[in-house]
């Protein structure tokens, strides 16, 4: 292996977030971007045919290395991993709602949801998974909010293409049909 690729991954194994691009060229000048994406490659390849518990993931925007799925579960039942605190329903709507409709206002994830929602976005803030993306164009110019890089890496995405599709959803949701029999 490469002194390259053994630096990215002695920086991947120590962040405790996803690094960029623009974070890992800090690590050594003088190494192009070409020169990461060709450690990046061969990190990965280590990985992926060595035998590995872990895997490189391109996640929020950066680079991670992640338990392999097959693991997480053993993982898991161990408690081995300290886990943020679950979010309530009605902050999983709300993100749900920022998520989907990004940029939105408080009024407009208000209407949806049908009660006040400055709480949960105080809260969603707080986590760093919702962040204020501007001011809209109506009366008294709200704050529009948007989904951060947290919010990808809490859902182990890239970018938010990844998100099923809101008629995905739909169906997914749909409680099952009921079946009567024939008498």
């Amino acid at each position: 292996m490469q002194q390259l690729t053994r630096l990215l991954e002695a920086a991947l194994f120590s962040a405790s977030h996803p690094l960029s691009l623009a974070e890992l060229a800090v690590l050594d000048p003088l190494a192009s971007e070409d020169d990461w994406r060709a450690a990046l490659a061969e990190l990965r390849d280590v990985y992926d045919n060595g035998g590995h518990g872990v895997e490189l993931a391109e996640v929020a925007d950066g680079f991670q290395v992640l338990t392999r799925r097959e693991f997480a579960d053993a993982i898991a039942q161990a408690q081995i991993v300290i886990r943020p605190r679950k979010l309530s329903v009605a902050a999983m709507e709300t993100l749900a709602i920022v998520a989907y409709r990004q940029p939105v206002s408080r009024g407009e994830i208000e209407e949806v949801r049908g009660v006040q929602a400055d709480g949960v976005l105080r809260l969603l803030q707080e986590r760093a998974l919702i962040d204020v993306t501007g001011r809209g164009e109506g009366l008294g110019r709200p704050l529009l909010y948007g989904t951060t890089p947290a919010f990808l890496e809490m859902l182990g995405l890239k970018e938010l293409t990844e998100l099923p599709r809101a008629e995905e959803l739909s169906v997914a949701l749909r409680p099952p049909e009921r079946v009567t029999p024939d008498l």
